[in-house]
């Protein structure tokens, strides 16, 4: 069974994201850095994504996941990221615990597992 997030479009993720991080203080290029690590994709793809409409399903299918994304540990609402069973579950809540990282203050470097 597919969960309804798979089908949301990540245009209506991206400004959410936006918001929480200019809250605390960071930045939309800070977000987009992010989102280039994990999967790959610069402004330009970023902007394509948004304005077709992808949904994460797709967005995640197009990604070529960091090789390092299997780092990223932690807990994100309630469950540990590294122990989702689903993967397109696990990649939509790795791009939620960097997020989440950076908003609480965390080094870029440290954000991007470097």
């Amino acid at each position: 069974m597919a969960h309804r997030i798979f089908a949301l479009p990540f245009a209506n993720l991206y400004p959410l994201y936006e918001a929480k991080l200019e809250r605390k203080g960071r930045t939309t290029a800070e977000l987009d850095e992010v989102i280039e690590w994990l999967t790959g994709f610069d402004e330009d793809d970023l902007r394509r994504l948004i304005q077709d409409g992808t949904t994460l399903e797709a967005f995640f299918a197009e990604a070529e996941l960091n090789p390092n994304a299997g780092l990223i540990t932690g807990v994100i609402c309630g469950i540990r990221v590294e122990e989702i069973e689903d993967p397109l579950m696990q990649q939509i809540r790795y791009l939620d615990k960097l997020v989440d990282e950076l908003a609480r203050g965390k080094a870029m470097a440290k954000v991007l597992r470097a």
